[in-house]
């Protein structure tokens, strides 16, 4: 039996007003304004840390169980880390940790340098394979709607690809051709330069493809999370937010509790745009005409070309339908 470490990194900046979601201040058209957006970060961050250390748990209690019936199995330890920069900040980090209370899991942190956020995010990386850890699984503290499921795949993910020798690489992307998860083992031939700071213009997730193509690594890829930036990120993290914890009540769901507190705290609502377009498809089955109401909103020459279509789709029907039976008579 050989041990190893595995570690969960979490990027962040400390939750102060004007630093952290300037985007949904309304100074930058949003309608927020800076305590409130640094408030909605704190939040965030709490619950995304928590579901981290819950998907940790959960990977710890696997690999003690798999120890306990297999004597030969690799003992595995999964470990917490926080990153932040600069050095100045990881005070200011720490105390919003303990503002809450005692954590369940130890915090390891480290503090990340460089002149661009490739910079930074290799030299947080670097630090922690230094610490002898085999694999690394990153993401922001942005991301309320991560699922557990995500963190506990990508490890399992990089354990396979290690079995196999051929060390790996795994990734969710966001919502702007971005990532909100990344991670990848200690030997696989892969790091983060070129990809976010990237003059040409290049989305990051295309970054890393380039990477994994060119180097011939395999990697896991995992449904997109989106992490919140804009007003219209809110917006549908608070829609899905508010599924999940509808959904958590079958399923095996973290729910982002605190960020929803705060949001039902705030009284925010989403709404949408009112769409009164007319769309026909509701009349393309058989004979159904367009009810009065509706053909009261529609003009002469619409009216025309939506019915020329509808019997056109009949006619059609009534051809694949002959077709079909042809091929069995």
């Amino acid at each position: 039996m050989s041990e190893k470490k595995q570690a969960l990194l979490i990027f962040t900046k400390p939750p102060l007003p004007g630093v952290v979601k300037t985007r949904m201040t309304t100074e930058y058209g949003g309608f927020l304004t800076m305590e409130q957006a640094a408030q909605f970060y704190k939040c965030c961050f709490y619950d995304v840390c928590e579901m981290s250390m819950h998907a940790l748990y959960e990977l710890q209690q696997m690999n003690d169980e798999l120890v306990a019936s297999d004597p030969d199995a690799d003992k595995v330890t999964y470990d917490f880390f926080v990153s932040t920069t600069p050095a100045e900040s990881l005070e200011a980090v720490k105390d919003m940790f303990d503002k809450i209370g005692p954590w369940p899991m130890e915090i390891n942190y480290v503090v990340d340098t460089g002149k661009t956020f490739d910079e930074h995010f290799n030299d947080a990386f670097e630090q922690i394979f230094a610490m002898g850890y085999d694999s690394i699984v990153s993401i922001g503290g942005d991301v309320p709607t991560m699922p557990k499921s995500h963190l506990i795949q990508a490890f399992q993910w990089l354990d396979y690809f290690q079995s196999i020798g051929k060390p790996g690489f795994v990734y969710a992307p966001c919502q702007e051709c971005g990532t909100s998860l990344v991670g990848f083992s200690h030997n696989t031939v892969m790091d983060h330069t070129g990809v976010y700071y990237n003059p040409d213009g290049r989305p990051a997730l295309d970054g890393y493809l380039e990477k994994l193509m060119e180097a011939d690594i395999p990697s896991a890829y995992f449904d997109p999370v989106a992490d919140v930036d804009e007003i219209t990120d809110l917006a549908h993290a608070i829609s899905c937010m508010r599924s999940i914890r509808e959904a958590a009540k079958y399923q095996p769901l973290y729910v982002p509790r605190r960020t929803l507190g705060w949001v039902e705290l705030m009284g925010i609502q989403v709404s949408t745009p009112p769409n009164e377009n007319h769309d026909p498809r509701d009349y393309l089955d058989g004979d159904a005409e367009l009810p009065e109401e509706a053909k009261e909103k529609i003009g002469d020459a619409d009216r025309k070309r939506i019915e020329e279509g509808m019997s056109a789709i009949r006619e059609a029907q009534k051809a694949e339908n002959a077709y079909e039976r042809s091929k069995y008579e």
